[in-house]
C-alpha cells in the first residue's frame, strides 16, 4: 500500500468517524431540545426514549454523511496529495470542517428561531407540524433549523475545504 493510499482510508475514517460523533452529539442535544420535534418529524409516537433515539439517528445520518463528504474530501486529498504528506495535516483540515459543521449547524438554529420569532404564522405554515404553543414552536424551530444548517453548511464547508487544501498543495 503506498502512504498516499493510506492517507486516503485514515481520510475516509476520520471523516466518518467525525460523522458519527457530531451527528450523535448534535441530536442528543436536539434530542432535550425538542423530544417533539422528532415524534413529528420521525413518527416517533410510540417510542420511550427519545433522546436515545435520537441520539442512534444521528450516529446513523453523521456516519452516512461522514462517508458521502469523505469521498469529496479524501478524493481531493488522494489527487493532491504527496507521498510525503502527513495524516497530521489532514487532521487538521477535517478538525476544521468539522468545528465549522457545528457553526453551521448553530447559526442554522439561531436563523430558524429568529425566523419563528419573527412571523410565527409564517413559520407554523412553511413548516410540518410545528406546534402551536409560542416556547414548543421556538424549541421545534430550533432543532428543524440546526438540522438543515449542519446539512447544507457541511457540505459547502467540505467543497470549500476541499478547494483550500487542492490551493494549499499547489503552492
Amino acid at each position: 500500500m503506498t502512504p498516499r493510499t493510506k492517507l486516503v482510508i485514515q481520510t475516509v475514517g476520520t471523516c466518518a468517524g467525525f460523522g458519527v460523533l457530531i451527528g450523535a452529539i448534535t441530536n442528543m442535544v436536539n434530542g432535550v431540545v425538542s423530544p417533539l420535534y422528532f415524534k413529528t418529524m420521525m413518527g416517533w409516537d410510540n417510542v420511550e426514549n427519545i433522546i436515545g433515539a435520537a441520539v442512534a439517528q444521528g450516529i446513523f445520518e453523521g456516519l452516512i454523511q461522514g462517508i458521502l463528504f469523505s469521498a469529496i474530501f479524501a478524493s481531493v486529498v488522494g489527487v493532491k496529495s504527496n507521498d510525503d504528506e502527513k495524516y497530521f495535516t489532514v487532521l487538521k483540515f477535517i478538525s476544521t470542517i468539522s468545528s465549522i459543521i457545528v457553526g453551521a449547524w448553530t447559526v442554522g438554529g439561531l436563523i430558524a428561531i429568529g425566523l419563528s420569532l419573527l412571523s410565527p404564522e409564517f413559520y407554523r405554515n412553511a413548516f410540518i407540524g410545528v406546534p402551536e404553543e409560542f416556547k414548543e414552536m421556538v424549541k421545534y424551530a430550533w432543532v428543524g433549523g440546526s438540522i438543515w444548517g449542519a446539512m447544507f453548511g457541511g457540505l459547502l464547508t467540505v467543497i470549500l475545504g476541499s478547494v483550500i487544501y487542492a490551493k494549499k498543495r499547489r503552492s
